[in-house]
């Protein structure tokens, strides 16, 4: 059994890392937020010690190591932005590091990152369950096994409404979370990377605080993407479901459907890291170059 801590237990993405935690055999022993809404730590750990200030919990963490319990692996579902510190705590820390998407919002943040890794002889990982999904898989090996040099159509469509108080949350901060393509795209651009190549060509249709849109040379694929969080940009039978929220990816016309299973990968995730056969820092660089790219380029909309 490995000992865990949590950075960030208050947020979305907090609970599929502790049901990971769980299901994986392991054990969180501490866990951080600023926020105390924490209740679901009794669902999965509620021994777990909880700190709503850094200070503390790194007291507390330096405690256990001089006990000789420490902790194994750290995971992060902080803000964005706060990504890049939180990994060179757990580094320093002497723990290897598992991180929500985006590692770091900037590419060179992932060279200083590569170097700590080395320092400390500690490793970073970070959740690309796109890759792990049998859809995708299954994509993949097809193109991979298809006719040398041809070149797909693709067309990636992701809409998944938000309310009002995304845009006064750190998620509508574009400093902070890096905007749409990095916040919600950051997957899909892996993916679509992973399968078809490296970039070639990135032009940005359309960059506005709800959607962002473009177009994409890759190695192997000419795509057209759409991400949004507008709730009128969903297809009206899709809204008349009341459903929020639409995945489509299509190439050659032929769609290939992956919103069953997209939630619940990240135990499988854990598996594989736990094994030492994670997705480590130089496996995200492309995409994150490629959001970076689409963030800071000038359009006019």
């Amino acid at each position: 059994m490995k000992n865990f801590a949590l950075i960030g237990a208050a947020g979305f993405i907090a609970p599929r890392h502790m049901k990971a935690i769980k299901e994986t055999g392991n054990n969180l022993v501490a866990a951080l937020d600023k926020h105390d809404n924490v209740g679901i730590l009794d669902s999965y750990f509620p021994n777990a010690d909880f700190f709503t200030e850094f200070e503390r919990f790194d007291r507390h963490l330096d405690k256990l190591k001089r006990k000789g319990e420490k902790i194994d692996y750290i995971s992060i579902c902080s803000p964005n932005y706060l990504h890049d510190s939180h990994i060179r705590y757990a580094l320093r820390y002497g723990a290897d590091a598992i991180c929500e998407k985006p590692l770091v919002l900037n590419p060179w943040n992932l060279d200083a990152l590569s170097e700590i890794e080395k320092e400390t002889g500690r490793k970073l990982y970070t959740i690309l369950q796109l890759r792990l999904h049998p859809s995708i898989i299954a994509l993949r090996e097809k193109i991979q096994n298809g006719p040398k040099g041809k070149i797909y159509d693709v067309d990636l469509r992701y809409m998944t409404s938000r309310g009002n108080w995304y845009h006064t949350s750190w998620k509508g901060d574009i400093s902070k979370s890096g905007g749409v393509a990095t916040n919600i795209g950051i997957h899909f651009f892996d993916m679509l990377i992973w399968i078809f190549g490296d970039v070639k060509k990135n032009n940005v249709e359309q960059l506005t605080a709800e959607t962002a849109s473009g177009h994409l040379e890759l190695e192997r694929a000419r795509v057209h993407w759409l991400l949004s969080i507008d709730y009128n940009q969903i297809p009206e039978d899709v809204r008349a479901k009341g459903k929020r929220t639409f995945r489509s990816l299509t190439t050659e016309g032929e769609q290939i459907e992956f919103s069953d299973g997209f939630t619940d990968l990240h135990t499988l995730s854990y598996e594989e890291i736990l094994k030492g056969r994670g997705f480590g820092l130089n496996e995200t660089r492309a995409a994150i170059e490629l959001a970076y790219d689409i963030r800071n380029q000038k359009v006019n909309n």
